[in-house]
């Protein structure tokens, strides 16, 4: 991986910061973007032995991802590898929500990794790159109070592996990357059913998987050019295969965990 050309989005905490501490580390060439830019530049001076650029992105702003793109084909001359990471979650039943939230969801979400995606398909096609979707479990099983996450999430899964199918003759690497639980922000910035931030976390943060850890099995999925990686044995494939033999099996046990939850929105 020495020397390729990565663009993260969303690296300016959790599952994308630790995604550019590993690729710094192994002395790639790094675009990364997000809407907190002095977050960013924190990372440049960790690692000034570490060639990056920062660009400040809005991915629900597609001008923001088209300028992303060409900002690194500028300094760089190509992309190898572009990790669709930036992503936010909520927490709500489809009851009480505001529609306003669920737009949220599919705007930087699902949108954004399309933006993304889309302007730098041409430079992928031509290393032969990497394109890489960060979703999760709840893209594989509906999560109970995250509706609009979930569908963004199944909406990103169907997504690339659409874009997989249709270049399986051109050489480009389709990853769809979906850990479970992990800690981060993501959690405490999760909106509310009136679209506000929730400001808290109603899990144990202290037993879930490190975003250091995921960040690993990523770059290792990416390095193997792995068609999907689902992280965690119990909450992750597990998971994922009873809903394929036994859904509403899946359904009640997810259910029972969500409910569980300081606060839960289940009744």
């Amino acid at each position: 991986m020495q020397n390729r050309v990565v663009i993260i989005t969303g690296a300016s905490s959790g599952i994308g910061k630790a995604l550019a501490e590993k690729y710094a580390s192994e002395h790639c060439r790094l675009v990364l973007a997000a809407r907190r830019i002095e977050r960013l530049r924190l990372l440049e001076e960790k690692f000034n032995n570490t060639e990056i650029l920062s660009v400040k992105t809005d991915v629900t702003v597609k001008e923001d991802c088209k300028r992303l793109i060409e900002q690194a084909v500028e300094r760089f001359g190509k992309i190898d590898v572009l990790i669709n990471n930036a992503g936010i979650s909520m927490r709500a039943v489809f009851e009480n929500v505001e529609l306003s939230v669920l737009h949220r969801m599919m705007d930087v979400n699902y949108w954004g990794t399309v933006y993304c995606s889309k302007y730098a398909l041409p430079y992928l096609l031509e290393s032969k790159g990497s394109l890489v979707g960060v979703i999760s479990i709840g893209g594989y099983v509906g999560l109970p109070g995250r509706t609009g996450y979930s569908a963004s999430k199944f909406a990103v899964r169907g997504f690339l592996d659409t874009v997989r199918t249709e270049n399986l003759k051109t050489g480009l690497h389709v990853l769809v990357a979906a850990p479970g639980f992990t800690a981060s922000e993501i959690r405490m910035n999760a909106l509310t059913a009136k679209g506000s931030i929730q400001g808290e976390t109603p899990r144990n943060e202290g037993r879930m998987m490190s975003s250091e850890e995921v960040a690993e099995k990523i770059y290792d999925a990416i390095k193997k050019r792995r068609r999907k990686l689902i992280l965690n044995f119990i909450e992750g494939k597990l998971t994922v295969f009873i809903s394929k033999i036994w859904a509403r099996l899946a359904e009640a046990v997810v259910y029972k965990i969500f409910a569980k939850e300081s606060n839960s929105p289940l009744r």
